[in-house]
């Protein structure tokens, strides 16, 4: 290591020392055995083994449980405006490559992924909303938005709009504020409304980036909506926590017989009637404002079987692994419910967007469900995020989504 590094020494225990070598870029508080120097949050350190031995360089926080996140692993980097382009110029090349016809309408920036901690970027057209949990990314965050805007012209593509989604509790335990807005700069619109319409697999969404869920449209189930279309055509269709109705529009631009939506939120519900209008794809539509859980609970008390394509598609049961256990029942009483509604040889689309509940855990709890409905289940597909949610192999909590379509039987 250089010897005119003038880093604060992070030291860890032999075990972080092998996770940071294995490419995992965090360190958690308890895993520290000696600090040298002093630093403020937010700025760069570097984290060495106990036999001083440099280990990687990153944002250190001590609000955090996560006391540092590893930017890089080169002492030769110099953390610059063009150490942050390159990071910044890979990463929309990657999605240009992966994504060649959805590069105006996905994730350009995954975080950890990306190698550039704690920041989201969708883009919807010509709209960027951002979100930042990490408070060292948050205090550069006026350059890479330069750069991103910068780079995606010398691209051709079009931006006139930044929001910024920092509306998540999470912010609160890294010692930042919560709050939404605008980003101003030249040239950057200010007065929008949130709404915009987008187009995927050939279908056109109203979002609204402002006040919808996550940053306005979960982008990373595109390709799997795509895998239940291939199999609706001519079905019954039931689309549980629906949102914008993405599956279910798709479902019926496909050729279902019927899709029924349904979600607890009547905002939800009320996009997704005009999603319907906007595609002339409502005459099979019907709506239902409810919780999923207690309209599945009616249906499968019911002898009767009106759907034979159920799709679920829950929020988080959990966001900690705390909660692993009670998270796992939940998602284990949907599917349960599911397998019993549906006739013998109807199909269910069923994903878990938790990382803490693991694909292992998911496979377990669909056999259990399964096996207490006493039916069988046959693999069509197993599927996860799209790839502008990039999968790191050595980051496990980059892989969080589980998605299956089985044929019950």
């Amino acid at each position: 290591m250089p010897a005119d590094r003038n880093y604060t020494k992070i030291y860890v225990t032999p075990k972080v020392e092998k996770s940071l070598r294995n490419g995992h870029p965090w360190v958690f508080q308890d895993e520290v055995t000696a600090i040298d120097g002093t630093y403020e949050n937010g700025q760069l350190v570097d984290v060495l083994s106990s036999k001083d031995k440099y280990l990687g360089t990153g944002f250190i926080n001590d609000n955090s449980k996560i006391l540092v996140r590893v930017v890089s692993t080169n002492t030769n980097d110099s953390f610059d405006r063009a150490f942050y382009e390159r990071r910044i110029r890979y990463a929309l090349n990657y999605r240009r490559t992966v994504m060649p016809n959805e590069f105006n309408c996905c994730r350009l920036i995954f975080g950890e992924a990306d190698g550039i901690p704690g920041i989201t970027v969708d883009r919807y057209d010509s709209v960027l909303v951002i979100q930042s949990l990490c408070l060292g990314t948050d205090l550069i965050k006026p350059m890479l938005i330069e750069i991103l805007l910068v780079l995606l012209a010398e691209m051709g593509e079009s931006i006139d709009t930044v929001y910024e989604r920092n509306d998540l509790p999470v912010r609160e335990r890294e010692g930042m504020q919560q709050y939404t807005g605008f980003y101003e700069a030249d040239n950057l619109k200010t007065d929008s409304n949130g709404k915009i319409i987008i187009t995927e697999n050939g279908i056109r969404f109203q979002i609204d980036y402002i006040n919808g869920q996550k940053t306005g449209y979960y982008l990373d189930q595109k390709y799997n909506r795509l895998a239940v279309a291939k199999i609706s055509k001519d079905r019954n269709v039931l689309d549980c926590f629906c949102h914008t109705g993405s599956f279910a529009l798709n479902a019926a631009q496909a050729g279902a017989a019927s899709v029924t939506a349904v979600d607890v939120s009547k905002a939800a519900i009320n996009l997704v009637q005009e999603n319907a209008k906007l595609n002339n794809l409502q005459r099979n539509m019907t709506y239902v404002n409810a919780d999923v859980f207690e309209f599945l609970t009616e249906l499968s008390r019911s002898s009767s079987h009106p759907y034979d394509l159920i799709i679920l598609d829950p929020p988080a049961f959990t966001k900690s692994s705390s909660r692993i256990k009670n998270a796992i029942g939940g998602y284990r009483q949907i599917n349960q419910m599911a397998m019993r509604i549906l006739p013998r040889g109807g199909y269910l689309a069923t994903c878990s967007c938790s990382h803490f509940v693991t694909d292992t855990h998911f496979r377990a709890l669909l056999r259990q469900a399964a096996t207490d409905v006493s039916v069988s289940l046959r693999q069509i597909e197993a599927r996860q995020q799209a790839p502008d949610h990039p999968i790191l192999w050595n980051v496990p909590e980059t892989n969080y989504l589980k998605f299956y379509i089985f044929q019950v039987i």
